[in-house]
């Protein structure tokens, strides 16, 4: 989990879920509220978590800009590696900043999954990538695929799929930046 805002870990998730799954959180306070909530297998991730084969890299989020900031508390975002499976980044609940440039310039990941919808409260600014940041997200990995979540799921977006999809048609990187609907998938 890149955080425990109630659109990731909500009472849902955490009656739902069996309590011998494996977790893994950002930090040590994260990690007491996923065991406060009964989960019993719950882990840090490090810079060289292993799980499965599969090498887990804990990576910075910024979840706004500005004084947003300290409402919102600490996000992470997390790279996954595997020797037969291409790279993917899960950038969580972030905006674009130097951090997610750094990652892409660090890990080169094929696949990218960023949270979009511009979600925003009355004041603060984005929470989370809109479509410009989601254009710099692009430039800076311009042959990885790129996936949209997050997409019209709380009820302070501010940006549309329909609106997304229109904007990455006019730049013409529909082809590389996917906005999948409720229930689609993908396999790379």
């Amino acid at each position: 989990m890149t955080h425990l805002h109630l659109d990731h870990f909500d009472e849902a998730a955490q009656k739902e879920l069996p309590k011998d799954i494996k977790m893994f959180v950002q930090n040590e306070e994260d990690a007491q509220a996923v065991r406060k909530a009964g989960f019993q297998h719950v882990e840090v991730l490090q810079e060289n978590t292993v799980f499965s084969g599969i090498r887990l890299i804990k990576t910075k989020g910024q979840h706004g800009r500005g004084e947003i900031l300290k409402r919102m508390g600490q996000v992470c975002g997390v790279v996954f590696k595997h020797p037969s499976e291409k790279t993917l980044y899960v950038a969580g609940d972030t905006v674009w900043y130097k951090a997610i440039q750094e990652v892409i310039d660090i890990h080169k990941p094929e696949i990218i999954v960023v949270n979009g919808g511009n979600n925003q409260f009355f004041a603060g600014g984005s929470l989370v990538m809109g479509k410009e940041d989601i254009y710099e997200v692009h430039m800076a990995a311009p042959d990885a695929k790129i996936v949209v979540v997050h997409m019209e799921a709380v009820n302070h977006w501010t940006l549309s799929r329909e609106e997304l999809k229109t904007f990455l048609h006019e730049k013409g990187i529909s082809s590389h930046v996917l906005v999948p609907d409720d229930g689609e998938s993908y396999t790379f």
